[in-house]
């Protein structure tokens, strides 16, 4: 295996991991919410987790497509105990971040492969991602 092909997987590895993680992040987020607005916002974050495992599919696709193995394994999902909205669109949003530079660095590491169909996998992570990011960020707006 290519040195290239070793640095695709562990990212593909790490995004399987956080996608996992993201799974359980959102359900719990799912259940934890109270109030006036349940219905709606329970949807959203469970429409989330089910987001999260579609992706985590597509990486663990991936990575068997090149010869890899999925972890068994998610990245670690901290928990504050804190279960405001806000601090939970928060948690949201720093998750989402990192999840876009993992699929970042996938497209970086897709064009030095000069493999385009991994490229246009992690470019639409990328758009998928950072539509997320930006309606986090309007959830938190005050105004």
């Amino acid at each position: 295996m290519s040195k290239n092909n070793e640095k695709i997987l562990d990212c593909l590895s790490k995004i399987f991991q956080s996608e996992m993680a993201g799974i359980m992040r959102y359900l719990h987020y799912s259940f934890m919410i109270m109030g006036h607005n349940r219905i709606p916002i329970q949807k959203w974050f469970r429409d989330q987790a089910q987001e999260a495992t579609d992706h985590a599919i597509l990486a663990g696709e991936k990575i068997t497509s090149m010869g890899g193995h999925p972890p068994m394994i998610s990245a670690k999902v901290e928990e504050s105990n804190q279960h405001t909205i806000d601090q939970i669109l928060k948690e949201s949003l720093s998750f989402e971040e990192e999840a876009l530079g993992f699929y970042k660095d996938l497209a970086k590491l897709a064009v030095e492969a000069d493999d385009i169909a991994l490229e246009e996998f992690a470019r639409t992570m990328v758009k998928d991602e950072t539509d997320h990011i930006h309606e986090v960020q309007k959830m938190l707006r005050k105004d």
